[in-house]
Order: structure tokens, then C-alpha cells, then sequence
């Protein structure tokens, strides 16, 4: 099969990553249990394969590495009152010193000053309205009592598309965590790691596939619209991340060992991309990451990436479409849509395989 790509040279536009999906197609709660999920396989060629996110240790190999990101979402929706008003605010950065840059509902009425009341002992006041569109809001409460008032007060900030009343539930709290979630400061999650059991790593580990994790904080960036005709021209969201020395180690053994790198999700995928060099090799890394993938764009490091389906017209649509070629992700995603896999963040998987021939320079 021919794969259409778009190189660095050619025009482009927001149109061509576009696609119709039926609502029906849209997940609102995860499959139960998680690996029971449907995985779309696309190898890096010939046709696709419809299997469960359970048949992992068939489809990988003895010496493949699993990279998983081990952000853990906070509840970081908050309802509060400013006066007689009520306001919504999502927290998206922690600047340190009970400060956080948040985006809130009418936020054109708030003013610098304004104290919003969250619950009882638990309020802010509008320190700053950034040019950017969003606030950034101090809270006055030591860590601890501050983690304790958000736990009691907060919501999981669930992706727009999923609607539930009052925000997400005792349920989601649960659902909208990955098994991996250890270092808190997401405000989505890492969301083809929600497939992942205990029991599925312990039958990956006699498989002899191996696993390893970085952090990513997934911002709410992840779910803004490409608003320019040319996605060139959108300025990708920064986002915070941690590669360790370990963990550059364990993708360098496998490596050498002719194992498969596997990135669990485009969060995990970027950060090792922005980690390694131009030759592939990865290395430590602590800071943000602006890494925007578009077709053509040479993969340095990454051989195989497990996702979830994504939103049209969408910066992680752009990333596949970049790994297997316009055409390709577009067939793929139609086949789903026809076989009735469920999509985005509560929904099923595809595992692709990186073919030699997208590799054009960027």
C-alpha cells in the first residue's frame, strides 16, 4: 500500500484531519474490566486487525519496553461563588506559593482582587488576568491543608465531551486514573494507560515485555481547538515533564537488546521524542515540553505507540497521522467507526506500528 505524507513543504490544512463521528461512538464510562477493551491494530503494513487490548502479550515481543506515564490527575474542578455569582475554575498549573494559573467560566466578569469562595475556609482572589485568556489565582493555605480542601471540594476534570451532573462522581475518581498515577499534577489523563490491570502486567512480564515510566502533567491544552487554517501556525501548549536516569538506562538496554520501544499514549511519546537526540538516543530530561508532531516529522526514538482515538481536528489526531501517514490513520478510524469501537478518552485502543517509509525529514 502507497502512504500519502505530508512533508514540511506542502501545504496543509486544518480540513484535512477532519472526519465524521457518530455521538453513539463517543465513550462516556470505561470498559469493564479495563484490558477487555478493543485494540485496532495497524501494523506498519498490509490490513487491520480487531483485537482486545487482553491479547498484548501475543502482539509484543520478549525484550519490548512499555514507557507509561505515571502523572496522577487531581481533582482540579472547583464550583465557587463570587458574591451571588457562580463561577466554574479548572486548575491547570501549580506556580508554587499557594498560587495556580487556572481557566474559569466568565472569566471576562472576574477582576483582579475578586475573592471566590469555594467552600468554607477554602477561597482565592484573582491575583492576574494573562493575556492568554485564563487567571492565576492564590490560594491562602499550607500544601497539605490545601491538597485536603481540594480533595474534599473538587471534581475529576473530565474531558468536554463526557456530561455528568455536578461534574463526575465518586466513580470517576476512580475510572479516570491510571494504575500507574503516582506524581500529582494532571488535569487529564494519560489515557491509554486506563487499559492497563495488574493482571495484564503480569502476563506482559512472563511474556519477558518490560515496562518503564517518565511523567508528563497532562494540561488542559490537550483538548483546545487547532484554530488557524494552517495547524503549522497553532502554538502548542507547554507542558511539564521528568525522563529520568533510569529510565533513559532501561530504553537504552532495550535497545541494544532489539527490543521495541512502545510509548503508552502521546503523552509518554513526546516527552521521550523531546528527550532524544537526532541520532535516537534518549536521554535524562526535567522541564516543559512544546513538541507539536505533525506529518512530517521524523521519529527519533519511538517504535510503536498504544492510543486511544482522537478528536477530529485535534494536535494528537495530527501525531498519528504523522506516524502512519494521513491516508492510513484516516482508513483506520473509518474502520473503527464501521466496527463500532468506542471513542476517546473512556474508549478503546489502536496499537500502530511505525512504518520505515513516514520517517520523511521535517
Amino acid at each position: 500500500m502507497c502512504l500519502r505524507t505530508i512533508s514540511a513543504r506542502e501545504a496543509m490544512h486544518i480540513d484535512d484531519f477532519d472526519f465524521d463521528l457518530p455521538r453513539e461512538c463517543v465513550a462516556r464510562h470505561p470498559c469493564e474490566p479495563r484490558d477487555a477493551a478493543r485494540l485496532l491494530l495497524i501494523p506498519a503494513s498490509g490490513g487491520f486487525e480487531n483485537r482486545r487490548i487482553a491479547d498484548l502479550p501475543v502482539l509484543l515481543r520478549p525484550g519490548d519496553l512499555l514507557v507509561f506515564n505515571d502523572t496522577k490527575v487531581i481533582p482540579a474542578r472547583l464550583a465557587g461563588r463570587r458574591g451571588e455569582a457562580a463561577v466554574e475554575v479548572t486548575l491547570h498549573r501549580d506556580l508554587g506559593d499557594g498560587s495556580w494559573r487556572a481557566f474559569a467560566k466568565g472569566a471576562r466578569r472576574l477582576r483582579v482582587g475578586d475573592n471566590i469562595v469555594f467552600g468554607d475556609g477554602f477561597t482565592a482572589v484573582v491575583a492576574e488576568k494573562r493575556p492568554e485568556g485564563d487567571l492565576s489565582l492564590r490560594f491562602d493555605l499550607p500544601v497539605e491543608a490545601f491538597r485536603e480542601a481540594l480533595a474534599r471540594h473538587g471534581a475529576m476534570p473530565l474531558p468536554p465531551y463526557i456530561k455528568r451532573p455536578g461534574g463526575g462522581g465518586v466513580r470517576d475518581r476512580h475510572d479516570y486514573q491510571t494504575i500507574f498515577a503516582r506524581a500529582e499534577g494532571a488535569v487529564a489523563a494519560p489515557t491509554a494507560g486506563l487499559h492497563f490491570t495488574q493482571a495484564l502486567l503480569d502476563a506482559l512480564a512472563r511474556r519477558g515485555v518490560r515496562w518503564t515510566t517518565l511523567t508528563l502533567h497532562v494540561g488542559p491544552g490537550t483538548f483546545l481547538p487547532v484554530k488557524v487554517d494552517d495547524p503549522r501556525d497553532h502554538r502548542m501548549h507547554a507542558e511539564w515533564g521528568i525522563l529520568s536516569q533510569e529510565t533513559a538506562e532501561q530504553i537504552a538496554a532495550a535497545r541494544r537488546e532489539d527490543g521495541r520501544i512502545i510509548a503508552v499514549g502521546t503523552t509518554s511519546l513526546r516527552l521521550v521524542e523531546t528527550a532524544a537526540s537526532e541520532a535516537g538516543d534518549v536521554r535524562p530530561f526535567a522541564g516543559e515540553t512544546r513538541l507539536f508532531i505533525l506529518p512530517g516529522y521524523r521519529f527519533r526514538a519511538i517504535d510503536m505507540l498504544l492510543t486511544n482515538f482522537h478528536l477530529p481536528r485535534s494536535t494528537l489526531l495530527m501525531l498519528v497521522a504523522a506516524l502512519t501517514g494521513l491516508d492510513r490513520i484516516k482508513s483506520a478510524y473509518a474502520h473503527a467507526v464501521a466496527a463500532g469501537y468506542r471513542f476517546y478518552s473512556y474508549g478503546d485502543a489502536c496499537l500502530i506500528e511505525r512504518p520505515d517509509p513516514v520517517r520523511a525529514e521535517f
